[in-house]
């Protein structure tokens, strides 16, 4: 099958998106009825989650995860520590530390999130002695216990953890890795001891699935990526915990060091590491999503013909087709909302305009319609490596959304936003 989408059927989807309320039109019938806000973290500390892909909310939605730090507007040092605790939404968000961590940055904060199928264990990332390593705590008990490796990202049914080296990352893109350890394999592009590693929950038992080396020996787009220094970024395993994603990325080499910007292409691959796939070579991935075991909707320019937008992925394949072109015209950090059929997204948008707005928005898919939830400015402060992301997370039944904004004029914290209404509405 032909990797490309014909112009015909490039008209038909933008067609399709824009039965729906377009541009100022859209915005005005917005406006009108933004849903309720409230912020349930307070200064003097500053308060965030971070990524957007983990869950926040633990199974009964009352407790709201979050990481807490008493500065902003620097990169972090190696002795600077956060603290992890959660917020009981039902006591008048009352703060309940659970831990610390010597592990963490300002966009992903220390991977802090709910075991999925656990109602009792949160989980994190640290700093033991000269390695990064994994905190796990039972809320009820008050019991933790520590993994050997950090984790990335954990599969839905609780059971692995998928990891990558934050040293290495934090060398080859500042502010998503961990400051305070060296990468173990600095002075190798593409070292065959690195990669992604899964790691059994319950033991910490871990395995090297896919390595740098074997990555870079894929060829991309027909060229060998030879003196090019490699890393894996954002990896995410799918609905029915079988296969996932890693992005493969890398710069060029100049002196000994990486520099330049990054290229990215997306593989998808089975747990143990088989099965490899490279699903979009475009070099382009950006933010990314699992809609269900199959499909992947991800911000990226599959063609050189086509304009950078939303895209949807069939895994193993090349299927590929434009999703709401009109309706989610720029990047931002796409899930779904957790309600059968996958008809809502949840997604933002990065500053826009003179008073660098950001809008978080709930997308339905069925009828083409958007609803955006606030606008949010955020001061210039807050750029590059310490941005503020909104980051929109959903709670277990899709009902509440969760941002980090300093809008309120108290530093970055969490609000949750009320979107009952708007579910109803459709």
């Amino acid at each position: 099958m032909s990797r490309s989408i014909t112009r015909r059927e490039t008209l038909k989807t933008l067609a399709a998106g824009a039965f729906c309320l377009a541009g100022a039109e859209l915005r005005a019938e917005n406006e009108k009825s933004l849903p309720p806000v409230r912020t349930i973290t307070r200064g003097p500390l500053h308060h965030w989650f971070g990524y957007y892909d983990k869950l926040e909310f633990d199974p009964s939605n009352r407790y709201v995860l979050s990481n807490e730090v008493s500065f902003e507007h620097r990169t972090p040092t190696a002795e600077d520590q956060i603290g992890v605790g959660m917020i009981d939404t039902q006591n008048q968000d009352r703060w309940i530390p659970l831990g610390t961590s010597n592990a963490w940055g300002w966009q992903q904060g220390c991977m802090l999130q709910w075991r999925p199928g656990n109602t009792q264990e949160v989980v994190w990332n640290d700093r033991d002695g000269e390695h990064h390593v994994c905190r796990v705590k039972n809320i009820q008990t008050g019991m933790s216990r520590t993994l050997p490796r950090p984790i990335y990202t954990l599969s839905p049914d609780g059971k692995w953890a998928v990891t990558a080296d934050f040293s290495r990352i934090q060398r080859m893109r500042p502010g998503y890795g961990y400051i305070g350890l060296t990468d173990p394999c600095h002075a190798e592009l593409a070292p065959a001891e690195s990669g992604v590693w899964r790691m059994n929950m319950e033991t910490g038992e871990s395995e090297l699935i896919f390595s740098l080396a074997d990555a870079a020996r894929i060829p991309h787009q027909g060229e060998l990526l030879k003196n090019q220094w490699h890393y894996f970024n954002h990896l995410l395993i799918s609905p029915d915990s079988s296969r996932m994603i890693v992005l493969h990325r890398w710069r060029e080499n100049q002196d000994g060091e990486p520099t330049g910007k990054f290229w990215t292409r997306m593989f998808t691959l089975n747990l143990d590491g088989s099965d490899r796939y490279v699903l979009d070579p475009s070099g382009h991935t950006s933010h990314f999503i699992w809609r269900d075991p199959e499909h992947i909707c991800a911000w990226t320019k599959p063609f050189e013909d086509q304009p950078a937008k939303f895209y949807l992925f069939r895994d193993k394949t090349q299927d590929v087709e434009l999703v709401a072109p009109e309706v989610m015209p720029v990047n931002g950090h796409n899930t779904y909302l957790p309600i059968a059929g996958n008809e809502w997204i949840l997604n933002d948008t990065y500053p826009q305009g003179a008073e660098r707005l950001q809008t978080p928005y709930l997308y339905h898919v069925p009828s083409g319609k958007r609803f955006d939830l606030g606008h949010f400015p955020l001061p210039k402060l807050y750029q590059g490596e310490w941005r503020c992301d909104l980051h929109p997370r959903s709670n277990r039944d899709g009902t509440i959304i969760a941002i980090d904004s300093p809008h309120t004029g108290s530093g970055r914290q969490v609000h949750l936003i009320d979107v009952k209404d708007i579910l109803n509405l459709v």
